[in-house]
């Protein structure tokens, strides 16, 4: 393809696209389609010969978007808010065209201090600690993954250096509750600390989050036990309920230990821009990490993730690799992201975070998530005033966890009833909501956030939800 052909097509394209942002509204919110309906539609071998463009966007039309589920959508209600800003699809976008080759410095010095850049605007809109300093992940599951090896490397006096694990006649321990991410275990395991190492520390029965006296009694159990404590995972913004765990009160038990702490904040980082919502993180300049993902609710479109660490030097020591073909004549003076990291080739992620807070403005974000947490209340209310009806855990963020509830129903009815309610309403096309477990029975999770959802489709799926489990 040459430039004047990529114009011509990008213009249709961005055109489409346009098109479909407008009518999305109009599309089942969760995908209509059967396993293999999809792959049934595709060709079974490469084409040989270009093939017009136009093919391509009937083929995206016709095939693709009806396999998607519209996360964009007003009445998406599910999961976690996923937006992709247009602003941001932009700066995304842009960094595909630039196609900047993120290894070194060198490589794209513009890549890397644009990401700096954008890494301290966002420090200073959250009030993280002046002295943090921050990387683009691509999850904060990887976040996640990065902050144990990090922390298990001092734990272990460097053991990478050396045999490893191997060598260890304590076994490494894990903290972190059952309400926590599922990327918790897997980092857990990937990192070797082994998930028989993983403790699940209880949570107070009302707010879902952690209890500081529970986490103390499993420290000591393991010191005594002849165990070494190396991490405790506390989570702002719990994927079940958006519980808020103790952060000071977990970092002065951790120090006691020299555990590190990681906090996660994937999806409620984003309300760190709100003055009124920096209470989330109270005590997180105690912590050692902190991770959000800017690509949930702050809307910077998918995959961008923020980790920020308050000894960077260590951060480095452990991830860094210097093969000679990387050698730098400004080593030294520059950051090099790929010391920060687990890939060494990076995308311009940044990009997509200067276009956004460029185009839309921090004032506009900020008004929307306000916009989301008082419709998350007014929801909240609704249901309490409802006869039947029952909000689980505290609404503290933008997910109200609800369940309908009918008369003289044992708990195996109740959980049928619940299943069947809100796998009518994802299957109607016309709102999405997400079944979740909580204290052993399923309840219904509504996390609003969509970028496009107003007071009006809040109070649609209020009535959807009523006629549907009232029925």
């Amino acid at each position: 393809m040459t430039p004047e052909e990529f114009r011509a097509a990008g213009h249709e394209l961005i055109d489409w696209l346009a098109d479909y942002r407008t009518r999305i509204p109009e599309l089942p919110v969760q995908a209509q389609v059967k396993p293999g309906d999809i792959k049934n539609q595709l060709p079974d071998r490469a084409p040989r010969a270009p093939q017009p463009f136009s093919s391509v966007l009937t083929d995206l039309e016709q095939v693709v978007v009806p396999g998607l589920t519209q996360v964009q959508h007003p009445r998406y209600f599910g999961w976690f808010p996923s937006n992709a800003s247009l602003s941001a699809v932009l700066g995304d976008l842009a960094a595909s065209g630039l196609g900047a080759l993120g290894i070194t410095w060198q490589s794209a010095p513009a890549l890397t201090e644009v990401e700096e850049v954008m890494l301290e605007w966002l420090r200073e809109l959250t009030g993280l600690p002046a002295t943090w300093k921050g990387v683009i992940q691509d999850t904060a599951s990887t976040a996640c993954l990065v902050a144990l090896l990090v922390a298990r490397e001092r734990a272990t006096g460097y053991s990478e250096t050396g045999g490893g694990f191997q060598e260890r006649d304590r076994p490494l321990t894990v903290y972190t509750t059952a309400h926590a991410h599922s990327s918790v275990v897997k980092a857990v395991a990937l990192a070797g600390y082994g998930k028989a190492n993983l403790r699940y520390v209880d949570v107070d029965t009302a707010s879902y989050a952690m209890r500081p006296a529970a986490l103390a009694a499993a420290l000591e159990t393991d010191v005594a036990n002849g165990r070494q404590p190396a991490a405790v995972v506390a989570t702002v913004g719990t994927t079940g309920t958006t519980a808020v765990d103790p952060v000071a009160e977990i970092v002065r038990l951790a120090r006691q230990h020299g555990a590190w702490v990681h906090v996660d904040a994937a999806m409620a980082g984003s309300a760190l821009l709100l003055p009124e919502m920096r209470w989330l993180a109270d005590g997180v300049d105690g912590a050692d990490s902190f991770a959000w993902n800017p690509h949930k609710w702050l809307g910077t479109v998918l995959d961008c993730a923020l980790l920020y660490v308050a000894d960077p030097e260590h951060l480095i020591r452990v991830m860094s690799t210097n093969p000679s073909y990387l050698r730098s004549a400004v080593e030294g003076e520059v950051t090099q992201f790929k010391d920060w990291g687990i890939p060494l080739g990076r995308r311009f992620r940044a990009l997509k975070l200067w276009f956004q807070l460029r185009l839309d403005g921090v004032e506009a974000i900020q008004a929307r998530l306000r916009r989301d947490l008082a419709n998350a209340r007014w929801l909240a209310e609704q249901v309490e005033a409802a006869p039947g009806w029952r909000v689980l855990a505290p609404v503290t963020l933008q997910t109200v966890v609800l369940r309908h509830e009918p008369p003289d129903h044992h708990e195996d009815a109740l959980n049928a009833h619940t299943l069947a309610w809100a796998d009518a309403v994802n299957e109607s096309g016309l709102a999405l909501v997400t079944p979740s477990l909580l204290d052993g029975l399923w309840s219904v999770r509504v996390s609003i956030g969509a970028e496009a959802t107003t007071r009006a489709d809040v109070a649609a799926l209020w009535q959807i939800l009523r006629q549907t489990a009232e029925a």
